[in-house]
């Protein structure tokens, strides 16, 4: 992308720890504190809904039990996703990618949105979620930017909606990685903070690929990341880290 229309602050599943991960809650307080980007995690139902969750597993973040990507949207519909985190959110439901991106356009809000499948379904849930974020932003000035860990995920994503734009998501400088984000068309590359330096922001850059990072909870690390250059902030802590 010629010009980088996204922000360098990106709260991370809406608000962080600070209330539950992946909810409408979440991505409501996140704004409170001045966001206007926001991350969020994004598979399918067994009927192939689009919904949010980090978790293969239910118990984590629910009430409920077994794999996520199992069951079909109406049971997801009806679990508690709030309750885990504190009594403040009891009751809270598990939105749909739709319901999210309502809220964002509505408000004016960006969205990332990780690609995170249920294992066995990466080909499935690219092809899902470019299809609907391609139906869902359809004239909006900005799109959402698609990442994943999984490279057959970001494939899919590319051959259903092209025009999106791609990150891939890194752990570790595992071999190939650059020459996979290239292959793939990505604008981006989404890593663990702590891989950046100067040597691999510069190659990443110097291909006209942006840098982003996540999940940055410390002042210390987010200044040594902005002296570097980088162009992309993923935190929890919205309480801590004013957007700039």
């Amino acid at each position: 992308m010629k010009h980088w229309p996204y922000p360098r602050w990106i709260a991370h599943r809406g608000a962080g720890k600070l209330a539950p991960e992946n909810t409408l809650a979440a991505f409501r307080l996140g704004a409170s504190y001045g966001y206007r980007m926001f991350e969020c995690d994004a598979k399918l139902s067994a009927d192939g809904v689009v919904f949010l969750m980090h978790d293969a597993t239910l118990e984590r973040t629910t009430n409920g039990q077994g794999i996520g990507g199992d069951l079909p949207w109406h049971a997801l519909s009806q679990l508690d996703a709030g309750t885990w985190h504190s009594r403040t959110y009891a009751g809270e439901v598990l939105p749909t990618l739709q319901a999210l991106a309502q809220f964002c356009l509505a408000n004016g809000h960006l969205l990332n949105i990780e690609i995170k499948p249920t294992p066995g379904t990466e080909a499935a849930t690219g092809e899902a979620v470019a299809r609907l974020a391609k139906h869902l932003w359809a004239g909006a000035s900005v799109p959402p930017l698609l990442t994943s860990f999984k490279p057959d995920a970001l494939a899919a994503a590319q051959q259903t909606a092209p025009e999106l734009p791609r990150g891939l998501l890194i752990d570790t400088l595992w071999t190939g990685w650059f020459e996979k984000a290239l292959a793939l068309g990505c604008v981006a590359v989404v890593a663990n903070y702590a891989l950046w330096d100067v040597a691999t922001v510069a190659r990443v850059q110097g291909a006209g690929l942006r840098c982003l990072s996540y999940t940055v909870n410390d002042d210390w690390a987010a200044r040594h990341l902005l002296a570097l250059g980088t162009d992309g902030i993923i935190t929890d802590r919205v309480d801590l880290l004013p957007p700039q």
